[in-house]
């Protein structure tokens, strides 16, 4: 103040304080959430970029597995665990495939970014939907199915009612496409028997050595362990099936004769409706790491010669590591 005017009264100089206070708490917090709001921009943008990137990188890891599956059918002979195709890739950084490719991109961002898959036999499982064969229930898959369950120590008697479900629900299915309205639908991967009332455990202990697949298909004995051969093979002890995988490591079988020269036990029968040395439904998983998340998909392939199509795909939820 200059000298000679009046001085304010101090309450009204702390009352212009308070409000300058005021206003600087009010502009920070506006600009803080101002800020806020940029970086939640930010983080999404980033997100969805890179679920449009791993969707683009495991599109290609598909074709790649369906490649590999296309070389190996113009082979020919039967499908066994010294295939290329058998081999899984174990996790490598993706810029070491992307330099191969003069026409890649191969951005630093790459750089972090590490991809692993597999391809396994699916008919190294045991088809559940062998159960029902031309809308009736099929008395050798029933009785795989039955031993298969005691092997792991779940009820037997949920093999009939497996076949039940899906029986109800094929016949349903076709009486809902001769109506105006559609039926229920019919199971088509293992999750889907939760629809019968299968509770998750119970699917989770059946996924290593059980399937569903959209037809009738034997185990090929060249794949399946020897949990899945004992099930499928009436009286079969546990030296016999370490014997087949013994022998099948050493030379693939070739015919299903072979292997039943090599159990040379009358009372253990091999046959072509429920065993086979080659396969024609493969599984492909693949995975991508990308700086801090994960990125999961699976898919079911089918071949016919060289024809390698998907049935399915399925990308699993996003995962955060810490």
């Amino acid at each position: 103040m200059k000298p000679g005017l009046p001085q304010p009264p101090r309450h009204q100089r702390g009352a212009a304080l308070l409000v300058a206070l005021l206003m600087v708490a009010l502009a920070a917090s506006l600009a803080a959430q101002s800020m806020w709001q940029q970086w939640q921009l930010i983080e999404a943008e980033q997100s969805e970029r890179q679920r449009q990137q791993a969707a683009g990188v495991l599109h290609g890891a598909l074709d790649w597995a369906r490649l590999i599956l296309r070389e190996d059918g113009r082979s020919g002979g039967p499908d066994h665990l010294g295939e290329p195709w058998a081999v899984p890739l174990a996790e490598a950084r993706l810029s070491s495939f992307l330099a191969a490719d003069r026409n890649a991109d191969t951005r630093d961002e790459w750089l972090a970014a590490f991809l692993q898959g597999r391809i396994s036999d699916a008919q190294a499982k045991l088809n559940l939907a062998n159960l029902v064969d031309a809308g009736a229930l099929s008395e050798p898959a029933l009785h795989s199915t039955e031993r298969l369950l005691t092997a792991l120590a779940l009820n037997p008697a949920l093999a009939r009612s497996l076949a039940d479900g899906l029986r109800a629900a094929q016949d349903a299915a076709r009486a809902g496409a001769a109506a105006t309205t559609p039926g229920p639908l019919v199971p088509q991967r293992l999750a889907d028997l939760a629809w019968l009332g299968v509770d998750a455990a119970t699917i989770a202990r059946l996924a290593p050595y059980a399937t569903l697949l959209p037809a009738r298909t034997p185990v090929n004995l060249n794949t399946a362990n020897a949990t899945v051969l004992m099930a499928t093979i009436a009286g079969l002890t546990a030296a016999d099936a370490r014997r087949l995988t013994e022998g099948r490591a050493l030379k693939p079988f070739r015919s299903i004769s072979e292997a039943q020269s090599l159990i040379n036990r009358p009372e253990v029968l091999f046959n072509d409706s429920q065993h086979g040395v080659a396969s024609r439904f493969f599984e492909v998983q693949a995975r991508l790491r990308l700086e801090q998340t994960t990125f999961d998909a699976v898919a079911l392939v089918q071949r016919d010669g060289l024809d390698v199509r998907v049935l399915w795909r399925s990308r699993g939820g996003v995962a955060q590591s810490p």
